[in-house]
């Protein structure tokens, strides 16, 4: 199975982690991890600064690799990159979201996520603990 390389920003800031929700797409109205697909020569790290960038309106400094997983929807079979960000310029704002909210690692459990972020979830609970 062919996977489509899809990455996504674990940003923390006092405690909290920025979530999206989406408002376009087969997961429209799910929340997410800030992010996007790969293109063509690119590398994660370089994708996630360019889509946070026009997600967002923010720069970021992309830190290290958390953890791959792997999901097979039925549109679209997908693994998704996650790395730890932080915001180095600028303050997000609503460009290709419904929604944004800074949420507890605890919290997360309260919103409806895809299925390939939930081990990211779970680490983040894990750690939080």
């Amino acid at each position: 199975m062919d996977y489509i390389k899809v990455t996504a920003a674990i940003i923390e800031k006092g405690g909290h982690i920025l979530i999206g929700r989406r408002k376009a797409g087969p997961l429209k109205d799910m929340w997410e991890f800030p992010g996007g697909k790969i293109e063509d020569a690119e590398t994660p790290e370089e994708c996630l600064k360019r889509e946070l960038r026009e997600e967002l309106d923010i720069e970021a400094a992309i830190g290290q690799f958390f953890l791959s997983s792997k999901h097979a929807y039925s549109h679209a079979a997908i693994e998704l990159l996650a790395y730890k960000a932080t915001i180095v310029g600028g303050e997000p704002c609503l460009r290709d979201h419904k929604e944004i909210r800074w949420v507890t690692a605890g919290d997360l459990l309260l919103y409806t996520f895809p299925e390939a972020d939930r081990p990211i979830i779970e680490k983040l609970i894990a750690e939080s603990g």
